[in-house]
C-alpha cells in the first residue's frame, strides 16, 4: 500500500481521542546561514493539561512547525506534575523564579477569576485553577515565565501535607517513633481508667 502526504487526508484521519486538553503558547523560529542559503528552524511551547490538577509542559524544535508541537506535545506528557487546587484556587501565596524570572501567584476568592499574563494564564487554566491572582517579576520572556509558574506550583503544599511534614520532623528530631510517641498516652489513659475503676469500689 502506497503511503500518501495528502493534507486533505490527513484531517480526515481519525485521532486518538487525548485526555489533555492542549494549547500552543509560542511558536519561535531561528534561521542559520549555510553557503547554499538560510536554514530555518522552529521551536514550540506546548501547555498539556485536563484541567483537573494535572498539567504538563514542553518545548520541541524540528524544521517543520507541525513536527516541533508534536516533540513539544510528547516532552509535556513526560513531564506532567500534579498540582493542589482546593475550591477553586491554590492554597497558599509562592513566588516561582527561573533564571532572571519571578512569578507571583495568589489565591484569590469565588468569582475573581485568572488574572494574569498570557503564560500564567494559560498554565492555571489547563491545571484546574478558576481564581488566581499573578504579577510577573523580572525578565517576560515567555520559556522563562512558564519554567517560572512550574517551578511554584511544584513547591505548593496543602494544609495536610504541612502538618504532616511538621509531624515527621519533630518525630525525627527528638528521635522517636510514633509508636514511642502515643506509648505514654495509652499509659495515661490505662491509668485513668483503674483509678476510676478504684473509686468505684471504695463507694
Amino acid at each position: 500500500m502506497a503511503l500518501t502526504f495528502n493534507r486533505r487526508n490527513d484531517r480526515n484521519m481519525e485521532r486518538e481521542p487525548s485526555e489533555f486538553e492542549e494549547k500552543m503558547l509560542f511558536v519561535n523560529r531561528t534561521s542559520k546561514t549555510y553557503q547554499g542559503g538560510r536554514r530555518f528552524r522552529f521551536a514550540a511551547l506546548v501547555i498539556l493539561g485536563d484541567r483537573n490538577g494535572r498539567v504538563g509542559m514542553g518545548i520541541g524544535k524540528a524544521k517543520e512547525v507541525p513536527v516541533a508541537i508534536e516533540k513539544a506535545k510528547s516532552i509535556a506528557r513526560k513531564n506532567m506534575i500534579s498540582v493542589p487546587v482546593e475550591n477553586g484556587t491554590i492554597p497558599h501565596e509562592i513566588v516561582g523564579a527561573n533564571s532572571t524570572s519571578r512569578v507571583l501567584l495568589k489565591p484569590a476568592g469565588p468569582g475573581t477569576g485568572v488574572i494574569a499574563g498570557t503564560v500564567p494564564r494559560s498554565i492555571a487554566e489547563l491545571a484546574g485553577i478558576t481564581n488566581m491572582l499573578s504579577k510577573e517579576l523580572g525578565s517576560r520572556n515567555k520559556v522563562n515565565v512558564a519554567y517560572a509558574v512550574f517551578d511554584g506550583f511544584k513547591n505548593l503544599r496543602t494544609a495536610k501535607q504541612v502538618r504532616a511534614l511538621r509531624g515527621d520532623a519533630v518525630v525525627a528530631q527528638r528521635g522517636e517513633s510514633p509508636a514511642d510517641r502515643s506509648a505514654p498516652l495509652q499509659a495515661n489513659a490505662a491509668e485513668a481508667g483503674e483509678g476510676a475503676a478504684d473509686n468505684g469500689g471504695t463507694q
